[in-house]
């Protein structure tokens, strides 16, 4: 199995494509989506029915903090550009699709897969994975050998060393990385829609699980046409922004 892991796509049509194109090139034969699927960006209504489909064909997606919001279910507070977003995403959503957000699970396991948007701690408290030590408690909260998570915004691969401290890494975009059953692993696998490191390119994660294999991608995109939309939609001009600048 090769599983695509997409997260933090924040309704950008252009970015998600794109992305989902790279992955079939890949060879990827199941996606994952983990969280923020809306919020930002100004397509909230063809990503939810693009991810619904694969949902369809056996995907699994997990709700986001900001899909939440949408719902009008408790959230951490947001910035002033953000709830702007998600006034306006809550208004265009059809009834369906805002249906189709409720049903998503906050955590889902397969072993030895746990999906989550922020730690498997507490997931709805979204409390952020930005450090080692709380990348070990999410991995012993979730119990399984891989845990793949977003909210972060930015990749970064956590694991267990021998001596069982956490350890950070910092992948290669398009280098496999060898990711062994006899570790736990935890990866953040970057935004697909709202790259925060200073490259606007589009983060996703792709999974050979027969091999133990995990490879981080950064995919181009048709970022011109999606700041286009997010400045046409009235949404505040600094969302357009973060798309052109990667932050």
């Amino acid at each position: 199995m090769k599983l695509a892991l997409f997260a933090d796509i924040h309704s950008n049509l252009e970015a998600l494509s794109a992305c989902l194109d790279h992955a079939r090139q890949q060879g990827a034969d199941r996606h994952a989506f983990l969280g923020d699927l809306v919020g930002y960006g100004a397509d909230p209504g063809a990503v939810l029915e693009l991810v619904e489909q694969h949902v369809a064909q056996g995907a699994v997606a997990v709700l986001g903090n900001h899909d939440a919001a949408v719902l009008g279910r408790p959230v951490e507070p947001m910035t002033a550009s953000a709830q702007a977003a998600i006034e306006w995403t809550r208004a265009v959503l059809s009834a369906r699709q805002r249906s189709f957000l409720d049903g998503l699970p906050m955590i889902v396991r397969e072993d030895p897969i746990t999906f989550v948007h922020a730690s498997a701690v507490a997931p709805e408290q979204w409390d952020y994975v930005s450090s080692p030590l709380q990348a070990q408690a999410s991995m012993r909260a979730a119990g399984t050998t891989y845990l793949f998570c977003g909210h972060v915004h930015e990749p970064v691969l956590y694991y267990i060393g021998a001596g069982g401290r956490p350890m950070p890494f910092q992948p290669v975009p398009g280098s496999a990385i060898p990711i062994g059953p006899h570790r736990q692993w935890l990866a953040i696998v970057g935004s697909a829609g709202q790259p925060r490191d200073g490259n606007y390119e589009a983060c996703y994660a792709l999974l050979d699980l027969p091999r133990a294999r995990l490879t981080f991608f950064r995919v181009p995109y048709d970022v011109a046409t999606a700041a286009a939309k997010v400045r046409a939609a009235g949404l505040p001009e600094r969302l357009a922004l973060r798309l052109e600048n990667g932050g």
